[in-house]
């Protein structure tokens, strides 16, 4: 299956099935100067806000409106965002879910699949365990499987944020998107095709789309780093590669020391709690790994907020 099948106007069209379903995230126009940076105009995409905390929500709507779910419902095998994610679609809709997460699973995370009723399963310490335990779980149980990122319906509904975000910034030029498995980079590659400037950015630690790169096709590459629950799959998708070839510019790579840095500037500086892979692309401008030229129009995509690192009381 191509993944040319991802169209523009495919994703218009799972936009419009979605849409009474997600939120329309905010965008904030800030400077650097608000997180002790310089004074580059900067935009972010908000879409922690979205519903479960992560872009997630919108490939897991469009799985589930457009593909047969039988009775014994859905399962995913997720680092935690994609299987709150699920969880949280399934529930809306009045279907069973199963998750299976690893070991290196936020509590955050954990607490809330939990909070969406889905059955919560620890298979193994990372993400392709769990990812195994999932599918011999589906072959004998019949239920239907939600591919975290390596699913056409899953890029698709990513896909509908890079629409979401053309329709707010129509100015931009370059937009920054943190890389896991490559599905939401992929979706937003899908929509834009060249339009714009598409930067990947990817924790050192799990630096799996700049491994594909190098190799010219998807490779095991380590799955490790702070943001192991959200970034760190074996390998990226098989299916986005191709997209990310031809419309994504190589990946940036960021530390976890970056990472928690961008995590406390947009604290600091703007009240924003990001997770570790929610905040990753923003460790790319805030470090100087990526320095857009003056004629550039920033977006970065704050993608997830499922953390616990800000606690009340």
């Amino acid at each position: 299956m191509s993944a040319d099948l991802v169209t523009p106007e495919r994703i218009a069209e799972t936009e419009k099935l979605i849409r009474p379903h997600i939120r329309r995230t905010p965008v904030m126009h800030a400077d650097m100067r608000d997180f002790g940076g310089s004074a580059l105009p900067v935009d972010l995409k908000l879409e922690l806000l979205q519903h479960s905390g992560s872009f997630k929500a919108r490939g897991a709507f469009t799985n589930l409106l457009t593909r047969e779910v039988r009775e014994a419902g859905v399962v995913a095998a997720s680092g935690g965002n994609h299987g709150a994610a699920v969880a949280y679609a399934a529930m809306r809709l009045g279907v069973p879910a199963k998750i299976f997460v690893p070991s290196v699973t936020s509590p955050a995370k954990a607490e809330r699949i939990r909070s969406y009723d889905a059955d919560l399963v620890i298979g193994g310490d990372r993400y392709a365990d769990a990812l195994a335990a999932s599918e011999a779980y589906v072959a004998t149980s019949g239920a239907l499987a939600v591919h975290a990122y390596d699913q056409m319906e899953t890029l698709a509904g990513q896909g509908t944020l890079g629409k979401e975000i053309e329709e707010d910034l129509p100015e931009m030029t370059t937009l920054l998107v943190a890389v896991g498995g490559g599905g939401l980079i992929g979706g937003i590659a899908a929509w834009f095709r060249g339009r714009v400037k598409v930067v990947a950015v990817e924790s050192d630690g799990a630096p799996t789309l700049y491994e594909a790169f190098k190799a010219g096709r998807p490779v095991d590459a380590p799955a490790g780093g702070i943001a192991a629950d959200s970034l760190a799959p074996r390998q990226v998708g098989r299916l986005m590669f191709p997209l990310a070839q031809r419309y994504v510019e190589p990946p940036v790579l960021v530390t976890d020391d970056e990472i928690l840095a961008a995590q406390k500037a947009l604290w600091n500086g703007a009240r924003i709690v990001a997770e570790p892979g929610g905040a990753a692309a923003f460790a790319a401008l805030l470090s100087g790994k990526y320095v857009p030229a003056p004629t550039e129009r920033v977006c970065v995509l704050v993608c997830g907020g499922n953390t616990t690192a800000v606690k009340f009381g």
